[in-house]
């Protein structure tokens, strides 16, 4: 007998409209805060003069590399960094989201990830229209490519780890790490057109080539794609039912052979489950614990990522670590000179500085400042 008429239909409710929702209200979430965070940078050009306009801790949330030194930070020193500690929180929380649901930040409130996906959406219809299928490049290319990401992390987390505690500590309290996000405002708000003109290429790119960002250039997401691996929650195929229609790999939009495996381990799966949803046969693809049969229900996916999110944000606001302790008068006056503040000196000099200063010490005179 056919082994497509032996199997019973899957009548699963997909759960891409809850993830549509999901994505959606994070993005206006962001919107808000961009908003107030527009209020707050006017209150400041004004000198105070404007009515006054709270800076919303949100707006750390654009500052991972800043919020991955206050995690480093805290390991070394067991403390969180006062400047930006809702940033610490946000970068937890992310993190936290991966090693329980796999990359599933990325697919379920990265508003730059629904922003890429609406993209390419648009792109593959366009693709349907013009070349009949889906575009994909030439795989030895796309693993070049893809080593992009990750050769940016590798920079990236050297830079940090390879720090000093005294050096985080002076990084983090400097002028630029407070102004880091004022100065993230004005690059968009008076962007230049050498900008305007990567940006343009991005999307461009991005119309052509679903997910370009997000699988070549995002060093945020190699990293979750390294955590996410950790994840004991992992899609499984049971290749006896399988009916090899091939729908699951269509649908996935990082491009992932998922009729091919029996297990999904792959650093660019975000757990969007839009592979579970397309799949016509129940009880063949499913969310599974590592080393279990035991299937995670799509809607606790769902709820999971956003209960982890809102539980680890939440704790920074309990505890009052949540907003920083830098008061508005501090923001005037260094806005005053917000152009002319520069990135702080290098690790070595801060070292040198360091050394010289307790040599001072000991020999009685005047610390280095």
């Amino acid at each position: 007998m056919d082994k497509k008429k032996k199997i019973a239909k899957n009548t699963d409710k997909p759960i891409q409209k809850i993830r549509f929702i999901v994505q959606t209200i994070f993005a206006l979430l962001c919107i808000w805060i961009g908003i107030e965070f527009s209020q707050f940078v006017a209150y400041l050009e004004s000198n105070g003069a404007a009515e006054f306009s709270a800076r919303p801790p949100g707006v750390e949330g654009f500052l991972p590399i800043s919020a991955m030194m206050s995690v480093y930070y805290f390991f070394v020193s067991g403390n969180i960094h006062p400047v930006h500690p809702a940033g610490f929180f946000i970068f937890l929380a992310i993190i936290g989201m991966s090693l329980v649901f796999g990359k599933s930040f990325c697919s379920w409130m990265c508003p730059v990830g629904f922003l890429s996906e609406l993209i390419g959406d648009f792109g593959e219809q366009l693709h349907k229209k013009i070349f009949k299928r889906r575009i994909k490049i030439w795989k030895y290319l796309d693993y070049a490519l893809r080593s992009i990401k990750y050769l940016l992390l590798f920079f990236f987390a050297f830079s940090v780890f390879s720090m000093s505690s005294l050096a985080l500590e002076y990084f983090l309290g400097d002028t630029y790490n407070i102004m880091s996000d004022v100065k993230m405002w004005y690059f968009f708000a008076e962007i230049s057109r050498f900008s305007l003109i990567v940006i343009g290429i991005l999307f461009l790119f991005s119309i052509i080539y679903r997910n370009f960002w997000c699988r070549y250039l995002c060093p945020y997401g190699a990293l979750l794609g390294i955590t996410g691996l950790l994840s004991p929650a992992k899609i499984k195929r049971n290749p006896v039912s399988c009916i090899d229609c091939g729908l699951c790999a269509k649908a996935c939009p990082s491009f992932i052979k998922v009729d091919k495996v029996i297990t999904v381990r792959s650093d660019e799966c975000t757990s969007c489950l839009n592979c579970i949803d397309v799949c016509p046969v129940k009880d063949t693809l499913d969310l599974k614990l590592v080393g279990t049969e035991k299937k995670i229900d799509k809607k606790i996916v769902a709820f999971g990522v956003v209960l982890l999110f809102v539980a680890i944000t939440g704790l920074g606001i309990m505890t009052g670590n949540w907003q920083n302790k830098i008061p508005a008068k501090v923001y005037i006056e260094l806005h005053k000179s917000v152009n002319s503040i520069g990135h702080p000196m290098s690790t070595s000099d801060i070292e040198k500085l360091n050394k010289a200063s307790e040599k001072g010490v000991e020999n009685g005179t005047k610390p280095i400042h």
